[in-house]
């Protein structure tokens, strides 16, 4: 019975620490907008020795994992297989894009990066974001009145 539910402890604890990527841009930008968040889209090659150094090794680090799960709505494109939405570069990669709920970008990066790096690359974007926001609000409060 104990190993019964320590199975399923450990699998609910795995469940929680995963990433919820999609490979749906459209379904991307919806939950955006529902959610009011901003949007992290990976695009990586199939072949690419440092995507998957990336993903293996930053994508995996807990507090990083919990940020972009809490922060951000997640997109995980590849190249080789995916559609990219218009106006987003392919190569080099792994390319990194944080958008606002319309799809701009709000920044972009490209390859490996360390934790720290990648956590003020998140720093910027959600500053960028918040900033978009308010202009946003501010310009239909003037219009408005």
């Amino acid at each position: 019975m104990k190993t019964i539910a320590l199975f399923f402890l450990l699998q609910l604890s795995l469940f929680s620490a995963q990433l919820h990527w999609t490979n749906e841009y459209n379904k991307a930008l919806e939950d955006a907008q529902r959610e009011h968040k901003p949007i992290y889209l990976l695009i990586v090659s199939d072949t690419c020795k440092w995507c998957r150094k990336f993903e293996n090794l930053i994508m995996q680090n807990k507090q990083i994992k919990e940020r972009v799960n809490k922060e951000f709505v997640t997109v995980l494109l590849s190249r080789d297989t995916d559609v990219i939405p218009k106006g987003l570069k392919t190569s080099p990669v792994p390319r990194h894009y944080f958008l606002d709920e319309r799809g701009d970008v709000l920044y972009s990066s490209l390859g490996y990066r360390k934790a720290k790096t990648f956590n003020s690359f998140m720093d910027y974007a959600q500053e960028e974001y918040y900033n978009e926001r308010l202009k946003d609000e501010n310009n239909e409060t003037s219009t408005n009145d």
